[in-house]
């Protein structure tokens, strides 16, 4: 089975509040996750979460609870990126082969 990764903050959890430490979690999930993951796992994909609350006491199982308050099911929820074949991350750049232009894109960022 292959493994799709997703991003806790800003990807299921929306994240408007920002940071407030591991166990807090205080905003309602991504408008339309609930069915994304769904469809996910329909096509027989395994679904991990991946989260730096996880590397701090409280942070998974605050995840877990605020998960399950929301029915959104997933297969795994863990600190560091498992391989998988692809990572889903408000945080991230996609590589397109041309490095000569990565400094410009990482200098233009925003999440």
């Amino acid at each position: 089975m292959q493994t799709v990764v997703f991003d806790f903050d800003g990807v299921i959890h929306n994240y408007k509040n920002g940071w407030k430490g591991p166990d807090i979690i205080d905003d309602e999930p991504v408008m339309g996750i609930r069915e994304a993951l769904a469809d996910i796992k329909q096509a027989g994909y395994k679904i991990v979460v991946v989260s730096v609350r996880c590397a701090y006491h409280g942070g998974k199982e605050a995840i877990l609870k605020w998960m399950n308050k929301y029915d959104l099911y997933v297969d795994d929820v863990v600190a560091e990126k498992p391989p998988a074949i692809c990572y889903i991350d408000d945080r991230a750049i996609c590589f397109d082969g041309h490095p000569e232009t990565l400094l410009e894109k990482v200098k233009d960022f925003v999440p």
